[in-house]
């Protein structure tokens, strides 16, 4: 079992060497993690894992090679989750009881009214129409249904309504280390190419050496130049989390490839539009935020920009201040975006969603125009038509 898994690492690209296989041997034949999942799922990942940037590679892995494994006689002791209760309580409704739920009226009503309703509750509620609550039909809580609402209490999104989500939620940094499935990704990238010589001489010129030693009468005149590479510089700008998690794969492989062609690479991460702030680190993105003024004013208008998104949210998030999904946001996005697009002249937006979904997604079409429609599909043609419009 324990070979299975270490080789799995190894086909992952996870970087663990046998001197780490055998560390993890030995501390469970001294009974370190004992009868306890937990305890072995840490005392491995700290015996193979080196760089916090395997860690997402190193847990599927763990799941795949364990999925299902069971430690010990207290599976019976163990408590059960309050969420899972709450499941036994969530409301499934058919698409024709949907249709007959009405939204409370656009951006302003629905706001006001969760205001309302903050200051007038002051219990539980289960299966309503009205307050804050859970299986119901109100604009607000979780595990109901509403075409328009805030989602409250909820660990992931059921149907893509929700307009604002009340709660934090944690993103997982991209992995720029996966190779499986990106040759095809490098080989359009590589449409975006202008090359050029700087820095120290440090390859061997061959056709300057062979003359300049003929002109030499034989005697060897070695000429070297300056590594030859690709002088383009780009911005690329990542929609992370929410309905982007179906993507991530795709994501990566094109992450990858970008890190490995483009030698002036910038990048940062966002959710649903750019607003007033991005992120190098999901992990620490509460924390060590980037002004997108700060970014503006960094990185000259020689950058090509790439934003990579699904652009599928409630149209509020582009229109209206405070309709991000996460925070208040005291300009629309819209705003932000014509100033990225103000600066950056050469720009594209990638879109993993297919596109013939387009045109029934209100969102993808107001960014859309916004982009000039300069929106292409993350696919390898797609890829391709971009990365002519970013050559002109």
């Amino acid at each position: 079992m324990f070979v299975n898994f270490f080789l799995s690492l190894k086909e992952a690209r996870v970087p663990v060497t046998l001197r780490e296989y055998l560390t993890l041997l030995e501390a469970m034949e001294k009974g370190v993690a004992a009868y306890d999942v937990d305890a072995f799922y840490y005392l491995s990942r700290s015996c193979l894992v080196k760089d916090e940037r395997n860690l997402d590679k190193f847990d599927r892995v763990f799941g795949e090679c364990f999925n299902g494994l069971e430690f010990g006689d207290d599976l019976f002791d163990a408590e059960i989750p309050e969420e899972w209760l709450r499941k036994i309580a969530e409301r499934v409704m058919t698409p024709k009881e949907m249709a007959e739920i009405e939204a409370l009226g656009g951006w302003e009503m629905l706001m006001e009214t969760l205001k309302e309703r903050l200051a007038e509750q002051n219990k539980r509620h289960q299966g309503g129409s009205k307050m804050i609550g859970t299986a119901g039909t109100s604009p607000f809580g979780a595990y109901g249904y509403n075409p328009e609402g805030v989602r409250i209490g909820q660990d992931e999104g059921r149907h893509g309504k929700a307009v604002k989500v009340w709660d934090e939620r944690n993103y997982k940094n991209l992995d720029d280390n996966l190779e499986i499935g990106t040759r095809n990704i490098k080989i359009a990238l590589r449409r975006l190419r202008r090359f050029a010589r700087d820095g120290a001489a440090t390859e061997l010129d061959l056709p300057d050496t062979v003359s300049s030693t003929a002109r030499n009468a034989g005697l060897l005149d070695i000429k070297m130049v300056p590594e030859r590479h690709n002088a383009v510089k780009v911005l690329l700008l990542l929609d992370i989390g929410g309905s982007m998690d179906f993507h991530i794969k795709t994501c990566e492989e094109l992450f990858s490839a970008a890190r490995a062609e483009f030698k002036h690479l910038e990048y940062f991460y966002f959710h649903n539009c750019l607003y007033e702030r991005v992120w190098k680190d999901n992990r620490r993105r509460q924390d060590e935020m980037m002004s997108t003024w700060d970014l503006l004013h960094t990185y000259p208008a020689d950058y090509k920009l790439v934003i990579v998104g699904d652009a599928t949210m409630s149209p509020y998030e582009i229109s209206y201040p405070g309709g991000s999904v996460e925070h208040w946001n005291e300009e629309p996005g819209a705003i932000w975006m014509r100033r990225l697009l103000d600066i950056y002249s050469s720009a594209v937006w990638l879109n993993p969603v297919t596109p013939r979904y387009w045109n029934s997604t209100p969102s993808i079409l107001q960014l859309r125009q916004l982009m000039g429609g300069r929106m292409y599909p993350l696919t390898l043609s797609g890829l391709d038509d971009a990365m002519k419009e970013l050559s002109r």
